[in-house]
């Protein structure tokens, strides 16, 4: 003890030997010895900030071992910028003096290259946290020096310190940009590799951060040369340079892709160029890849730029195809006892290729992919390599969403061209041609499965006999659930006889994987098919509730299990309440009992519980208010769900690599915001989302039945209107609040509770937030969802809950959202006047203009719900709005459907408020006698039902 409490009082002396043995027991794998030197160094910064923190610049200088080294240059980072609080403020002049003198040696006089790095990351860091005081005068003259000393490290690692430093002091780094655009065109072109990537690091980062597009243009002489550096590294078979190099391409096409446009031609065909290059690394072609597929996804900032290359899309169409072939025939692969195997077989290329498709189709749009196709998928079909034709249908799969229009004008070609690929005697071929099929339902339905069931089903169908491939045969039926989820009723009867028998078979004698995908797809057709499916109950009911009730099932047979729950359920909804009553309740029994057992017994992943959740509501929609002795097993796994915190990992972007975990999970979604990298587990969003859903089925499904629960939802509710990290959660939170105010309403009305003044405390807990949210929502989806929701709770609450100040504040807020609409009109306005602005783009901005829509109609069924509810009350709070209105009527450039929107606010406006009438009716007839002859059909109707309110107002 006493030689512990020895060492530790040199140690806080500064001893320098204690200290460089401090550093290595910080580093130390042994958890004891570095819980006790974390303790012995965080008293130092608590009570010897100077002493720690010289004695980590003594050891960063002095020390032999290259590791203290390396972890001090980090830790001084940290402990200096980072950290809270930071050491830096606590250090006196002196020592600050010191360190900053030390640093700038240490960047002159480390031998070794990645400390050097360090070293550079941790003065740039502290060059930040300095201008917020006295700021670092001897930094800029000794980089300069350094630039331009002709020694490659020091010259590397200055350019790599003003690359960072672009970020924070760029005003004072432009009263040197003459001399560091010679510096760099030199760096550029230095014989060294080192200094060109330092240099195109600090390049870029300049471009990056330069606010002003005249000051980021000088540095478009710099392009070529950046360009060059790739190719000398390549040539040099120095590919991680070279990936490092094409990364920063990608961070500009990203940021500034104008930027490149004087040279784009020749960036493009130097990046088709490596793409297409089979010698090169994988990861160097994806990233080549990657760079262009960026470009063309800057719609808003270069909109039509890269359609207008004269051979770029059919190059980067055919580069992507090509990607495709990265696939292997895996004996794995064709079972069918689980999902693990799916993707055996497929390179990254694959994968990768499949990505960029889709992406390309959705930013090129189909007008220009569908040719290409219609060029080189034929082709490809009639090919004797299986990996071609397998490529030819996975490709008509990726680019279906971003192609509608294009596609369903070809669809008797592409259909028989999937119906080819089903008759393929690869099965690989084949389950490509199901992976098509499924993909086209989903994209271009219901008008695929009008024109194209007597194809579609049959094909799908003899699939499903062929029991050697059961891989093919388990991916027939999610093809099929496609098909059924986006069909309209009367389609499916002709087929339910073939289709469920060998569904049936497929279920009682497939392997697992193909026993589940018939679940679904029983599933899926009941649900379509509703009261047409009542034939096959007495069949099908006894199959599934044997599925759902097997003894000793284990954790590979659960899934099964959880599908048959599923499937059992839709199967009710489709037949009905008097059909389904007895089922009904031996499934909730099997529900109550799930739960009961010993969680601990269950696997964590177990899928039954998010299956029940879903399984529950569906029955309660079928049950109605006979469901409500069961409410008690579903509500408190539900409400567990609904308050799931979100599993969120937060990394500075200036962190070290070893210090991000790079997730390869699928659950985790890596977000990037600014220099912070944002990893968040989707599965547990997905289960929160599912679960506030459901509540809301039940509140809207139940009624006042649901009363036992309101308050804990609401409080559950209200604060996940500012839940950002998943729009579906918002979108069910909102959803929910007029249901559960109409809950608490009727309740009171027909006499359920005592507590007559329930509906007005909820109203004050809920209407405030919601106003709030409705102010700051980025997202227009949820925007609407909002809208409709102060809509609703208009209706519900009405005059005598809500109150003229509420009705007011909800106006009021109206006008906030009208504006943001306008500005968004008018950035979609800017993009039509750029240079590269095509059909293609029109037709892009057309569809963001219907969703706008949706956000205007959205404010006037609210203003629409105020007049009929509160009349001229109300008028005063709609008066401050009518010049926004008036320009949805007469404005230049409007849309039919926003003249529309602003002839049915004035329809309400004669019909609900003789005031309003009386002040607006001069204005508003020569308008509306105007549209009453319009050709459009929904702007003439409403024009005419407003020259009926006008009539009505002038006779009153």
């Amino acid at each position: 003890m006493a030689d512990a409490a020895k060492a530790e009082a040199a140690l806080m002396q500064g001893d320098p030997a204690m200290m460089e043995a401090l550093v290595e027991q910080l580093m130390s794998p042994q958890n004891d010895a570095r819980q006790g030197a974390e303790n012995s160094f965080q008293k130092m910064k608590d009570h010897v900030p100077e002493i720690c923190v010289a004695g980590l610049v003594r050891v960063l200088t002095q020390s032999q071992q290259a590791d203290s080294r390396t972890f001090c240059a980090v830790l001084l980072r940290k402990v200096l910028t980072k950290d809270d609080p930071k050491l830096w403020p606590k250090l006196n002049e002196e020592h600050q003096a010191h360190v900053r003198r030390e640093l700038l040696g240490c960047i002159q006089n480390e031998p070794m290259r990645s400390i050097t790095k360090k070293i550079c990351d941790t003065v740039s860091e502290l060059a930040a946290v300095t201008m917020e005081t006295n700021g670092w005068p001897e930094l800029l003259p000794f980089l300069s020096q350094a630039v331009q000393s002709g020694e490659p490290r020091r010259t590397e690692a200055a350019l790599l310190v003003f690359a960072q430093l672009s970020g924070h002091m760029m005003p004072t780094l432009l009263q040197f940009m003459g001399t560091l655009h010679q510096v760099l065109h030199a760096a550029l072109g230095h014989e060294s590799a080192d200094v060109r990537l330092a240099a195109m690091r600090a390049t870029t980062s300049f471009i990056l951060c330069l606010e002003s597009q005249s000051d980021r243009d000088k540095f478009q002489a710099m392009t070529p040369l950046m360009l060059a550096g790739i190719g000398k590294a390549l040539n040099a078979q120095e590919e991680t340079s070279a990936q490092e190099a094409l990364e920063m391409f990608i961070e500009i096409a990203e940021a500034h892709p104008r930027f490149l446009r004087r040279q784009l031609a020749e960036v493009v065909a130097a990046m088709l160029q490596i793409a297409g290059a089979e010698a090169l690394d994988d990861a160097t072609r994806q990233l080549a890849a990657e760079f262009l597929v960026t470009l063309c996804e800057a719609r808003d900032k270069a909109p039509g730029m890269m359609r207008k290359l004269p051979t770029f899309a059919e190059a980067i169409f055919r580069i992507m195809l090509s990607f495709l072939l990265d696939i292997e025939d895996e004996e794995d692969w064709h079972r069918a006892d689980s999902d693990r195997h799916e993707a055996d077989g497929e390179g990254e290329l694959y994968e990768f290729g499949q990505e960029c498709l889709d992406r390309l189709a959705l930013s090129l749009g189909g007008n220009t992919l569908m040719p290409l196709a219609a060029k080189c998928l034929p082709g490809l079909m009639a090919d004797s390599d299986w990996k071609q034709r397998h490529a030819a249908l996975i490709c008509l799969a990726q680019i279906a969403e971003g192609c509608v229009k294009a596609m369903l004008r070809h669809l008797d070609s592409l259909v028989s061209m999937c119906i080819q690929g089903l008759q393929d005697q690869n099965p690989h071929v084949r389950w490509a041609a199901c992976q098509a099929i499924g993909q086209m339902c989903t994209d271009l339905g219901p008008q695929l499965q009008e024109q194209q069931h007597a194809a579609v089903l049959p094909g799908l169908m003899a699939v499903m006999d062929d029991f050697s491939a059961p891989r093919v045969q388990a991916h027939a039926s999610a093809a099929v659930v496609n098909f059924s989820e986006n069909c309209e009723q009367e389609l499916l009867p002709p087929y339910l006889d073939t289709l469920i028998s060998k569904l049936l078979t497929l279920l009682q004698k497939g392997q697992r994987l193909v026993q589940e995908g018939a679940l679904t797809a029983m599933a899926s057709v009941a649900d379509c098919a509703k009261a047409a499916f009542e034939r096959y109950y007495d069949t099908v009911m006894p199959l599934l509730r044997s599925a759902l009730t097997a003894q000793g099932v284990d954790k590979q047979q659960a899934l099964l299990r959880a599908k048959a729950m599923e499937c059992i359920s839709l199967v009710g909804m489709a037949v009905g309440k008097e059909r389904f009553r007895g089922d009904a309740h031996e499934v909730m029994k099997f529900m109550k009992a799930y739960q009961d057992q010993d969680q601990s017994q269950l696997e964590s992943d177990d899928p039954m519980n998010g299956y029940m959740l879903q399984a529950g509501a569906r029955i309660c929609k079928v049950l109605g208010q006979d469901f409500l002795p069961y409410m008690d097993i579903v509500m408190p796994p539900l409400l567990r769900a609904a308050q799931l915190k979100p599993d969120v990992n937060i990394m500075s972007g200036s962190d070290g690599e070893d210090d991000f975990e790079d997730s390869n999970d699928d659950e985790v979604e890596t977000i990037y915001l600014g220099d912070r990298r944002i990893q968040i587990r989707t599965s547990v969003l997905e289960d929160k989302s599912t679960a506030c859903n459901m509540l809301c089925c039940y509140a809207d499904e139940l009624k006042q039945g649901f009363l036992p629960w309101v308050q804990q939802v609401t409080q559950i509710m209200v604060p996940l209107l500012k839940f950002y990290f998943h729009e579906d959660v918002r979108i069910a939170a909102v959803q929910s609040l007029p249901e559960l105010l109409r809950s608490a309403v009727l309740a009171v009305e027909n006499r359920l509770t005592q507590d007559a003044s329930m509906p007005a405390q909820l109203l004050d807990f809920v209407w405030p937030p919601l106003l709030e949210a409705l102010h700051k929502e980025p997202d227009v989806e949820v925007l609407v969802s909002m809208l409709t929701s102060v809509e609703e709770i208009l209706g519900v609450a009405g005059p005598e809950l809500l109150g003229q100040e509420r009705l007011g504040q909800a106006l009021r807020e109206l006008g906030e959202v009208i504006r943001n609409s306008e500005e968004r009109r008018t950035e979609r306005g800017e993009r039509t006047a750029a240079e590269d602005f095509d059909e293609e783009e029109a037709e892009a901005l057309e569809e963001e203009n219907e969703a706008e829509e949706e956000v205007l109609d959205g404010v006037s069924a609210v203003i629409s719900v105020a007049l009929r509810k509160w009349g001229d009350v109300a008028f005063p709070f709609v008066d401050p709005l009518m010049p926004a209105i008036g320009q949805l009527l007469t404005g230049p450039g409007r849309t039919n459907g926003e003249r529309r929107i602003g002839v049915c606010v004035m329809d309400d406006l004669l019909e609900h408020s003789p005031a309003g009438g009386a002040q607006y009716l001069p204005q508003i007839i020569p308008i509306l006698l105007q549209f009453a002859q319009h050709k459009d059909n929904d702007l003439r109707q409403s024009a005419v039902y407003g020259l009926g309110g006008a009539a009505q107002h002038r006779r009153g």
